[in-house]
C-alpha cells in the first residue's frame, strides 16, 4: 500500500470493490421489497426506476450496478476533498451505494474526512449499523436487518485497511 493517499479525482472504484459491493446488496433478477418500507430493488441493489414486476439478467444486472457506482462516484467526488487511499475510496463508495449519495454528503464521516481525521471518518461507517431502530450490531436483530452489521464491519475494515483488525470500536 502506497504511503501516499491519491487526488479524490483520479481514484474509481476497483473491481474487486464492485464485486464486494455486489455481494453486500446480493442478486435479485425480480423486482422486491428487500426489507419492509423500503423502495423496489433489482439485479445487486438497483433502484432508479424500478417497480415490481421487473425483471433483469445478470450480464445487464452487472452493467446497472456499475452504471450506479458510477453516479455515486461523481456525488463522492463532489462532497469529499481531500485525498484518500484506493481502500478509503471503495469503503466510502459502498457505504454511500447503501444509504444513497445525499445521506453520504451530509455525513460526519464526510466532515472528519475532509478535515484529515481519515481513522475517524473510517469509524463512522460503523454509526450506519440501524434498521427501522432496532441496533443491528446486536444479536437480536441479526435477522432483522439482513447482514447489515456484518457489511458495515467489512467496510470499516475495508477503510481501515487492517485485514486482521478483530477489535472494532
Amino acid at each position: 500500500m502506497s504511503a501516499y493517499r491519491t487526488p479524490i479525482i483520479a481514484l474509481s472504484l476497483s473491481a474487486a470493490a464492485l464485486v464486494g459491493l455486489m455481494a453486500h446488496e446480493g442478486y435479485s433478477d425480480k423486482a422486491i421489497i428487500p426489507v419492509p418500507g423500503d423502495v423496489p430493488t433489482i439485479g445487486f441493489g438497483s433502484t432508479t426506476g424500478v417497480k415490481l414486476g421487473d425483471t433483469i439478467t445478470p450480464p445487464k444486472a452487472v452493467a446497472r450496478a456499475l452504471q450506479d457506482a458510477q453516479h455515486y462516484e461523481g456525488a463522492l467526488k463532489q462532497c469529499l476533498t481531500v485525498p484518500l487511499h484506493q481502500h478509503e475510496y471503495d469503503a466510502f463508495l459502498s457505504l454511500a451505494y447503501n444509504i444513497g449519495p445525499a445521506a453520504f454528503c451530509r455525513s460526519t464521516l464526510v466532515k472528519k474526512a475532509n478535515a484529515g481525521d481519515y481513522a475517524g471518518a473510517c469509524g463512522e461507517i460503523l454509526r450506519y449499523r440501524f434498521y427501522q431502530g432496532h441496533d443491528c450490531k446486536l444479536a437480536q436483530y441479526r435477522r432483522l436487518c439482513g447482514g447489515l452489521w456484518t457489511r458495515r464491519q467489512a467496510e470499516y475494515q475495508q477503510c481501515s485497511a487492517d485485514p486482521n483488525l478483530t477489535e472494532l470500536p
